[in-house]
């Protein structure tokens, strides 16, 4: 029996002592970023979502663990266990067999089985399973078990109750439900039809079949939802003349002459027992696996989102879309902090667009605004004519951008928003989370639930723990990725660090408070409540950028400050010459002195070593500036103005299992279906863009009417 470090070892592809210690150092309380950044050694560098999924399948195997010896224990103290079922149990490799194992010996609410039980026919029904040829006839079998006092009043009474427990038994069997388990997975195929002729939302579902081996995910969740809301019938098929077949082979020996009455007896197990159990338990497996898909879509989509560049230096304005209550506009500087706010009402039905125009020149003039941030929700097409007409009128030196504005009504109105902006009205704070969303993106959707960003799919019928604890895990990945700057970062931001809670995050801002700027990082030990495990988990990741000691500006660890500096020395450098950029040697240096022997004097491992050059080289670097920078736009094309083979850029706001949503400036996203991403076989969109890619699209067609615009990205150059 293989152990849990052999299994995950196995299955991640690791070695067992790489997971050994980061079994290890999960359980002594070390939060993944930490793990993945600054115990490299310990791992062999497995990057952080490898550990998540190290972390969860551990913590499932665990539980399957606990589940055995609960099985293994409630068997035993029936008296019921024997060394076969101990090794059976022993051997379960999932929950699913385990419950199978498990089924005979569950307590039972009353059935028809347990009734007939109670009436003593159990020897009844051995005796037909166990008789061969020759035998007496069925009702001569049955006779004696006919007990008037009991309820079993004729020979026929005798043998239904013993049929009801010989199909309960069969229902048991753990072996047969197997076999009848991959049955149903090779041969069903999910129907659906529609309850409602006027449904726009589920036509595809209307007349619908499937095998269920070929069922994508996203089609299950669709269903699920038609289902819930009583727009589609469900239904499972499966080849029942093998199935009953199957049951059959396991009740009737070859030599028993009961054979018809037995085959009866198997067809009935099938379909009023184990089929409606089988149909369940497969079309829960089905959701759970499209739940995971789904989860794990989202949080594809999710790190992109949050890891795009920031538009930095920009004094920008957040231009919140509306209709009778006028656009909300909020000026923020290169900073976030907000200079100034106003209403204008250029949309229908007021169409005030001149005086608009007014309000949104003095602004401009005022306080220099540069970049335009537009939200995608009501009313943003008409916001969008109206700003690149303005912008044409104003002589340029100003671009804009549509940002999705998911989730920003949910931030304006929470807690932290009140917290943040008192003064505000909502709409206003809207604003300003849609200005501030373009300059630093990740700043400020980590204010907002990530199930409310908008970029999965089927996101409120998914397990919401679950959800949680995946999408969460994400923007964690992502803060301590980027690093976080100590005196500017908003508690929310910090909260998002490792090692570091809400409480604490608050306290690290009011020590701000108090105390003014904090000059290093040895200062979080002053901060109430950040002991010295928190600083070892988030210290690392909380920068002082203009910091006395370089070393506080950086990725490097305290604890491998004297290594960093050790390094400097051996390759003839000082403090100095790397806060003042004249160390780009340094790589060379280290590749000249032999990194294992450096490594070794400075009292580290190869890895971090590389990690402190790479820090040392690029102190402060943002990974975000790696990338592409977002698209601006200065002016706007009409659904309308699109043909068929119109070539345009665009940026990918959604990833879904189906293709990709591409925002090409249309104000409706554009969908590249799976099969036009590119010349060759994609198993999923993922595999060729992400969520903020800048791509090259061509129109296939244009739908006015039902606004659908379908692209193309293969051949487009």
């Amino acid at each position: 029996m293989e152990t849990i470090i052999q299994i995950l070892a196995r299955e991640l592809g690791q070695k067992e002592q790489y997971v050994e210690n980061v079994v290890k150092l999960l359980d002594d309380g070390n939060t993944v970023p930490f793990i993945a950044r600054y115990r490299k050694e310990m791992h062999g560098t497995m990057d952080d979502q490898t550990i998540r999924q190290l972390a969860d399948r551990l913590a499932y195997l665990r539980g399957l663990d606990e589940r055995r010896a609960e099985v293994r224990n409630a068997i035993e103290a029936q008296g019921k266990l024997t060394d076969e079922l101990a090794a059976a149990i022993q051997e379960a490799q999932t929950l699913a067999a385990l419950d199978d194992l498990y089924r005979p010996y569950r307590p039972k609410r009353r059935t028809r089985a347990s009734i007939a039980r109670e009436k003593g026919l159990e020897p009844l029904a051995a005796a037909i399973l166990a008789a061969r040829t020759p035998s007496p006839a069925l009702e001569a079998l049955a006779k004696p078990y006919i007990y008037p006092e009991k309820g079993v009043e004729t020979a026929e009474d005798a043998l239904a109750g013993a049929g009801d427990i010989i199909a309960e038994d069969l229902s048991d069997d753990a072996n047969l439900r197997g076999r009848l388990r991959a049955l149903l997975h090779r041969t069903g195929v999910l129907k659906t039809v529609g309850t409602d002729e006027d449904d726009t939302i589920y036509t595809m579902y209307h007349d619908f079949s499937e095998p269920v081996r070929r069922l994508q995910s996203h089609r299950v969740l669709a269903i699920n939802r038609g289902e819930k809301e009583g727009k589609l019938k469900v239904t499972l098929e499966a080849d029942e003349n093998e199935a009953i077949a199957a049951v059959t082979r396991a009740a009737l020996h070859p030599k028993n002459p009961f054979g018809d009455w037995l085959r009866a007896v198997c067809a009935d197990s099938w379909s009023r027992l184990l089929f409606p159990s089988l149909e369940r338990e497969l079309r829960s497996e089905l959701t759970d696996a499209a739940n995971e898909q789904a989860i794990r879509t989202f949080a594809l989509n999710l790190r992109p989102l949050l890891m795009q560049p920031p538009v930095r230096g920009r004094v920008t304005l957040g231009f919140d879309p509306a209709y009778r209550t006028g656009c909300k506009l909020a000026v923020a500087d290169a900073t976030g902090k907000v200079l100034e706010t106003a209403v204008i009402y250029p949309t229908p039905p007021h169409k005030k667009t001149e005086e608009a125009k007014k309000v949104l020149r003095r602004l401009c003039d005022k306080h220099h605004i540069t970049c335009i941030a537009i939200g995608n929700g009501t009313a943003s097409k008409e916001s969008e004519i109206f700003v690149a007409d303005f912008i044409k009128e104003y002589g340029g030196g100003i671009a804009y951008m549509v940002v999705s504005e998911a989730g920003a009504s949910v931030y304006s109105a929470s807690k932290l928003g009140a917290e943040e902006f008192p003064d505000f009205d909502v709409s206003l704070r809207s604003a300003v989370s849609i200005a501030r969303r373009l300059q630093d993106p990740l700043a400020e959707l980590v204010k907002i639930d990530p199930k409310a960003i908008g970029v999965g799919q089927y996101q409120h019928d998914m397990p919401q723990a679950r959800l949680s604890e995946a999408l969460d895990g994400v923007v964690e990945d992502c803060v301590n990725a980027v690093g976080v700057d100590l005196n500017t970062a908003s508690p929310a931001l910090l909260s998002r660090v490792a090692g570091v809670t809400n409480t604490v995050s608050k306290n690290i801002a009011a020590y701000r408070e108090q105390n003014g700027r904090f000059e290093s990082r040895k200062q979080l030990l002053k901060v109430k409540g950040l002991g010295p495990k928190a600083f070892e988990q988030c210290a690392g990741f909380l920068r002082v950028p203009d910091g006395a000691n370089l070393l506080d500006r950086t990725g490097v660890h305290p604890e491998a400050y004297e290594a960093a500096e050790t390094l400097l020395t051996l390759c003839g450098y000082t403090a100095e010459d790397a806060a003042q950029g004249k160390i780009c040697e340094l790589p060379a240096r280290v590749k000249h002195l032999g990194a294992a022997d450096t490594a070794k004097r400075c009292g580290v491992g190869v890895p971090t070593l590389n990690d402190i050059v790479d820090e040392l080289i690029k102190p402060g670097r943002d990974p975000r500036d790696e990338l592409p920078p977002p698209m601006l736009r200065s002016d706007v094309l009409d659904l309308n103005d699109l043909k068929p083979g119109m070539k345009l850029k665009g940026t990918v706001r959604n990833v879904a299992d189906f293709g990709a949503f591409v925002d090409i400036g249309v104000h409706q996203d554009g969908l590249v279906h799976i099969s036009q991403l590119c010349n060759r076989y994609v198993k999923h969109p993922s595999e060729v863009v992400t969520v903020g890619d800048i791509v090259d699209v061509a129109v296939l067609s244009v739908d006015p009417k039902s606004h659908r615009i379908a692209l193309t990205m293969k051949n487009v150059k």
